[in-house]
C-alpha cells in the first residue's frame, strides 16, 4: 500500500514520514506533500492508498482536500491531524467519511492505530470486490458470453497450453471432456433475413435453444455464432460408451431440428456434420473442413443436411493455417506488439517451408496479405508504404519479394523492422510535442492553476499517461519543472524589479505569500527579501 503525508510544516512532514515504523503495518511507499495542491498531484500520478492530512494549511484547508479526493476516488481512506479539537471540524470531517480525527500531537499509539484502521477498512473492502462468491456471480452472468468466446477462439485456431483447456472448461461449467466429438454447422436460410438485427438475434437464441433441447438428451451441446454467420455447435455423447448408433444420431436429430424450426420459426436451415474427431485437437481443422463444405454448395441447394465426408477435399490444398490464426498480424502491428508481429512472420514462413513449399500461390497469398498488413499500419500513421519502406518497396513492386519464401522471410523482417523504427521516431516526435505544449502552456499561466489534470486536460491526456510521457522525455516529474519555474522566476523577479514579495508570490502561482516565504526559504535557505538584500 502507498500513503501521503500532507502538512506545510515541513518538518512535520518529515518527521512523521521518516521516523515512524509504516513498512510493519505493510506500507510500502509513504509520500510526502508541503501542500493541498502538491498532494493532489501525487495523488493523480501514484495509487495512493491512505491520506493523512493536517487541517488548516494555506491555499486549501484538509477538508476541502478530502473534498477534492472524494470527487475522483472514493476508496482513499483519509485521516485528519488538527489542533483544533472543535466540534465542528469533527463533523466535517465524519461528513466526508475521515477514518479518524486526531489532534496534534498524536501518541504514536494513536496515529498507527488510525493508519491501522484504515489498512482493515481497505482490506475488508477489497476483500468483498475480490471474494471468490462475488466472483463466481458476476462469472455465471457472463457465461453465454464467456463461453461463446472461447468456442470461437478454439474454433478460429487459438492454441491453449497443457491443461488450460480442462481448467476453463471446469471454470466455465462446460461438461466436456477430452475425447470423441462432432461438429454441426447451421446456415439460416433466406426466410430470415427479411428480420432485422434484433429479431435476428432473437431468432438466433430461439434456433441454439431448440438445437440444445432436441440433442440434449443424448449429447453435451455447445452453441455460438461464429464471425461467417454459421451457428457452430459442438457435440458429445453423454455416455461415450452408449451402444447408439453414433453416425445415424446425429443426422435424426438435424433432421428433427430441421423441422422443428420450419414448424415453430417458419425458416429453414441448411446443416453441415462432421465425422467423429479427437477434441480439442482436432477442433479446429474440422471446423475449416465443415465451412467449406458450406462454400462448395453452389446454386440453389439449400434446406439440406450433409456429412463433410461426402465431400473429398483435395489433399493438395489448404488454407495457410498460421496467417489467419489469432492474433492476426494487423491487430499485432495496430498495438504495436512488434516482438509478437515478428513471431507471426516466422510462423508464416515456417509453415511456407513445411506443409507449402512448392506452392507459389500460398508463398503469395502470404505476401499480398503481410503486405496489405503493413500498408494498413503505414496508412493510419498518416503515411505511404513508399515512405516508410525506403529501397524495399522496389522488389514489392517487382513482385520480387513473394518470388520465393526465403525471398518473403527476409523482406517482410527488413520492412516490419523499418515499421517499427518510424513509428519508435513517431512516437517520440508525438511525446516532444507533447512537452513543448505544456512548458509553453504552463510559461504563460503560472500564476493560474497549472496542476497536473489542469494540465492533461489541456493536452486532452489522462494525467498519469501524461506524467509517464513527460518523465520519459525530460527526466523530470511535471511538479518539479512547475516548483523550478516558479523558483527560477521568483529569483529573476527580486532581482530585476522592485515588485513586492507578496506581489511576485501571487504572479508565480502562490496565492499565500506566508507559505511562498516558507517555500522559498526551503530552497535557497534565505528569505525573498534576504536574497534581493544580496543582489
Amino acid at each position: 500500500m502507498q500513503m501521503i503525508i500532507v502538512d506545510d510544516e515541513a518538518h512535520w512532514v518529515d518527521n512523521l514520514s521518516m521516523t515512524k515504523p509504516w513498512h510493519s503495518l505493510g506500507i510500502e511507499q509513504v509520500h510526502k506533500a508541503y501542500s493541498a495542491r502538491e498532494a493532489l498531484q501525487i495523488i493523480d500520478t501514484h495509487p495512493i492508498d491512505i491520506v493523512i492530512s493536517d487541517i488548516q494549511m494555506p491555499e486549501m484547508t484538509g477538508i476541502e482536500l478530502i473534498e477534492r479526493i472524494r470527487k475522483h476516488n472514493k476508496k482513499i481512506k483519509c485521516i485528519i491531524l488538527s489542533g483544533h479539537s472543535e466540534f465542528d471540524y469533527a463533523k466535517k470531517a465524519l461528513q466526508n467519511k475521515t477514518v479518524d480525527y486526531l489532534l496534534k500531537p498524536p501518541t504514536d499509539d494513536e496515529l498507527l492505530g488510525a493508519v491501522k484502521n484504515a489498512i482493515n477498512q481497505l482490506n475488508a473492502e477489497w476483500e468483498l470486490i475480490s471474494s471468490l462468491s462475488r466472483t463466481q456471480f458476476t462469472l455465471r452472468e457472463n457465461l453465454p458470453v464467456l463461453r461463446g468466446r472461447l468456442l470461437l477462439d478454439a474454433l478460429q485456431g487459438h492454441r491453449f497450453q497443457a491443461g488450460e483447456w480442462e481448467r476453463k472448461l471446469v471454470s466455465y461449467d462446460l461438461p466436456f471432456q477430452s475425447g470423441e466429438a462432432a461438429l454441426m454447422l447451421v446456415r439460416m436460410e433466406e426466410e430470415f433475413g427479411e428480420f432485422d438485427n434484433t429479431d435476428q438475434t432473437l431468432i438466433e437464441y430461439a434456433i441454439i435453444n431448440m438445437a440444445e433441447e432436441i440433442m440434449g438428451e443424448f449429447m453435451e451441446v455447445w452453441g455460438v455464432k461464429e464471425e461467417h454467420g454459421y451457428l457452430v455447435f459442438l457435440l458429445q455423447l453423454k455416455d461415450q460408451g452408449t451402444d447408439l448408433e453414433k453416425e445415424s444420431i446425429l443426422e435424426k436429430l438435424s433432421l428433427q431440428l430441421q423441422y422443428k424450426v420450419k414448424q415453430f420459426l417458419k425458416g429453414s436451415l441448411s446443416i453441415v456434420i462432421t465425422e467423429w474427431f479427437k477434441f480439442p485437437e482436432q477442433l479446429s481443422t474440422r471446423f475449416q473442413q465443415a465451412s467449406s463444405s458450406f462454400r462448395q454448395i453452389v446454386g440453389d441447394e439449400r434446406e439440406f443436411i450433409m456429412r463433410v465426408s461426402d465431400l473429398e477435399l483435395p489433399s493438395v490444398h489448404g488454407p495457410l493455417d498460421a496467417l489467419y490464426t489469432p492474433p492476426t498480424l494487423i491487430h499485432l502491428l495496430e498495438s504495436g506488439h512488434w516482438d509478437a508481429a515478428e513471431e507471426k512472420l516466422l510462423a508464416v514462413c515456417a509453415e511456407l517451408d513445411e506443409k507449402w513449399s512448392e506452392s507459389w500461390e500460398h508463398c503469395m497469398e502470404a505476401g499480398f496479405l503481410i503486405t496489405a498488413s503493413f500498408t494498413n499500419l503505414a496508412h493510419r500513421n498518416g503515411h505511404t508504404l513508399a515512405n516508410l519502406m525506403g529501397t524495399d518497396i522496389e522488389a514489392l513492386q517487382s513482385g520480387d519479394a513473394f518470388s520465393s519464401i526465403s525471398k518473403l522471410r527476409k523482406w517482410s523482417l527488413s520492412v516490419l523492422a523499418q515499421l517499427k523504427e518510424g513509428t519508435s521516431n513517431e512516437i517520440k516526435d508525438i511525446r516532444s510535442e507533447y512537452v513543448k505544449k505544456i512548458q509553453d502552456y504552463t510559461d504563460k499561466n503560472l500564476h493560474d492553476d497549472v496542476s497536473l489534470r489542469v494540465l492533461a486536460d489541456h493536452v486532452n491526456l489522462h494525467p498519469t499517461h501524461l506524467s509517464k510521457i513527460y518523465k520519459i522525455e525530460t527526466g523530470e516529474g511535471i511538479s518539479d519543472y512547475i516548483s523550478r519555474l516558479r523558483m527560477d522566476r521568483a529569483c529573476h523577479k527580486l532581482k530585476t524589479t522592485t515588485k513586492k514579495v507578496y506581489e511576485i508570490s501571487m504572479e508565480i502561482g502562490y496565492m499565500d505569500p506566508a507559505y511562498f516565504i516558507k517555500v522559498f526559504k526551503r530552497q535557497f535557505g534565505v528569505t525573498p527579501q534576504e536574497y534581493r538584500d544580496t543582489k
